[in-house]
Order: structure tokens, then sequence, then C-alpha cells
């Protein structure tokens, strides 16, 4: 019996049913035409600071699906200095999360260029610039080898693992890396957002490398979805949807790995999802959109520094509530100089306190009318 779909005799000859899939097709593509066309009519900068904050967070959630959680901050810093942004209260960033930008700025920016092996390497080396994965020394930059035993997707405690999937056997891996690139590589009127969902389900079956399989399989998603639009930046991210959906997106991709080479379901799937990625793109423009009305209401009004920080933060990706004691450590000021930052901001209407009271009095920023 044949296990897994690459073990099929014309793998990998892909099949689906267009009739099912061209209206999807037809949904998404009538979707993305009327999201570009919107941020075309908005300026220069808004469009810049909307393609920050997509990428920031397809970069953080794509991370998340893999079980690590990077840094917020360091990740948008490490785009806007990448992205010559003139961004305030940018912070320090660390090697790992500067190689995930490089990765992934590297896919959407450069869209249109071949993907070669070396390219992939070279991604892989971005991923993992110490040479370990955590604490696990791994082989970076070149396709697995098995050395430990094949490559497989497992849950559960030890003694009672579940197997999900087997990737190719490691000496299979030449030959088959090479039809995928052909094919990547390969100008055909296929559609890009129909070769998005073929590739990504291609790619992550492969697992060439040691680890980090899943990011890259992301970003050479972005990178066809970006050929799609056509254009370089970023407005709606399908990370962060799979991210939404993973246990769905788990389960439709175990089903088809281990099913025929007619892949209509994955594809609906994958259809779908890039759909609701678009449509909750709203959420990304709706706090551009409300950073920039606030800004321009305010940026006369506020001139201190340590303001302006703790408002781009709140105004950012803030966790908790904040208060005189944590405006102080983020600020390195005394609680009297954090008091009297933020009773300025409170008379200013930019501030008001929220309800609920507490040991600890917190604040928010003010809805702007």
């Amino acid at each position: 019996m044949k296990a897994y779909i690459y073990q099929q005799n014309d793998w990998p000859n892909f099949t689906w049913d267009s009739n099912k899939l061209l209206p999807l097709l037809g949904k998404v593509r009538s979707l993305q035409g009327k999201l570009i066309g919107s941020m075309e009519s908005l300026g220069f900068e808004l469009r810049n600071e909307a393609n920050l904050e997509t990428l920031t967070l397809d970069i953080l959630k794509s991370t998340e699906i893999e079980g690590e959680i990077l840094d917020p901050a360091q990740v948008r810093s490490s785009l806007a200095r990448r992205l010559g942004m003139d961004v305030s209260g940018l912070v320090y960033s660390e090697r790992d999360v500067d190689g995930v930008v490089d990765m992934m700025l590297d896919a959407v920016q450069n869209f249109s260029e071949p993907l070669t092996l070396e390219r992939l390497k070279d991604w892989h080396f971005s991923l993992f610039p110490s040479g370990k994965s955590g604490p696990y020394k791994i082989k970076v930059g070149d396709l697995r080898d098995d050395s430990t035993g094949p490559m497989q997707v497992v849950s559960g405690v030890m003694g009672k693992e579940k197997v999900h999937f087997q990737a190719p056997d490691s000496g299979t891996l030449s030959n088959e890396i090479v039809l995928f690139l052909n094919w990547f590589n390969d100008d055909t009127d296929l559609d890009p957002v129909l070769k998005s969902a073929i590739a990504h389900l291609w790619f992550v079956t492969l697992h060439p490398f040691e680890d980090g399989n899943g990011r890259i399989t992301r970003a050479l998603t972005d990178m066809l979805l970006t050929r799609a639009d056509g254009i370089s930046q970023r407005y709606y991210s399908m990370s962060s949807q799979i991210r939404h959906e993973r246990k769905e997106y788990y389960n439709i991709l175990e089903r088809s790995q281990k099913g025929k080479l007619d892949i209509t379901k994955w594809m609906e799937w994958f259809l779908n999802c890039v759909y609701r990625a678009i449509i909750s793109s709203n959420i990304v423009l709706e706090k551009v959109l409300f950073k920039h009305k606030f800004w321009s209401k305010y940026a006369d009004k506020i001139k201190n520094d340590r303001q302006k920080k703790i408002l781009n933060l709140m105004l950012d990706d803030f966790r908790g509530k904040l208060n005189t004691s944590k405006w102080a450590k983020i600020n390195k000021c005394s609680t009297d100089t954090a008091l009297r930052d933020i009773q300025d901001l409170v008379e200013k209407n930019v501030f008001e306190k929220e309800s609920g009271g507490g040991r600890s009095t917190s604040y928010k920023i003010k809805e702007i009318l």
C-alpha cells in the first residue's frame, strides 16, 4: 500500500477539478484587485506603513506556527531598517530575527527572480545563523541527509508517538528539488495563485531541509502571491490566516499528503484561506489609518520623546495594561517622571483612565472623534 502522495506512480503530476476551483479563484482575484486598488488610492507613506505592518504580522505568525515566539518590536525594527523607513522607537534586533526578515524581503521584493537551490540554501542559513535549531546543532544550508533516521512529523509523548507524515528518502532529494525548481521557474499560463497552492503542498511534502521547512514553504507562498498581486508590497498575511486556522491546515495537509495526486480539496482549502486572509487585511488597514489619524492630530502637541516612544508602542503591539511603573520601566525613568508624563497626556485628552480600577491605575489612548 502506498502511504504517501510522493509514492504514487505519476508523482508529481498533480491534477485538480478546474470547474470547482475557477469560481473560487475568480473571487480571490477580484478581492485582490479591490485591495490593491484601495491601497493605491492612499498616499505613499500610508502604503509603506501598511506594508510594514503586514510583513511584521506575517513573520511573527509564520514563526509562531512552528511554536517559536519572536519579539514584535525586534521584527518591526529590523524590517523598518531594511526598508529604509524613518520609524521612531526602533530597537536592537537579534541575528535570528534579521535572518527571517532577510528571507521574507528577498521572497517578496525579488518575487520575479528565479528560484534556485542556492537561494533556498541562503534562506536556510538566514533562519539558522548560529547553526542551531534551539539547543540542537543541525545541518544548515544544505539538503538533509537522514543520518539520524527518516524525516518524520510526529506528535504525542515518547512511547506513544503518532507519525503524521514521513518525508521522501534523502537519497531522492537532489532529483526531487530539480523537478520542483524547474516547475517553479517555468513561465506557464498557470495562475500564480493556483501555483502558490501547488508549490506550498509540494515543497512542504519534500521537506528538503533538516529544519525550517514550514517557514521556507510560507516564504515561497508569499513569493508567488506577490507575483499574483504584481507589486512588491504586502497588504494581507497568508501566514496569519494559516496560524488562525492551524488545526484545519494541518488536517487538510495530512489528508492531502496521504491522498492521491488529485489535490482539488487542498486547493479549495488554500484558495478559501487566501480569500479570508484578504478579508482580514481590513484589520491591518484600520490600524494604519488610525495611527495616521492619531499623529495628524497630536504630532504638534507631543514633543516629549518618552511619550512618543510609549504612544508608538501602544499604537503597534503593546501587551498588557499601561501604568506608571510600566512606563518608568520602559523609559528607564522614575515613577514620578512617568506620572508627570502620563498626566500631561491626560490633560491633552490623549489618554484616559481604564475602567475597572484595581491596585494600579492603568491608561489607554482615548478614542479619536
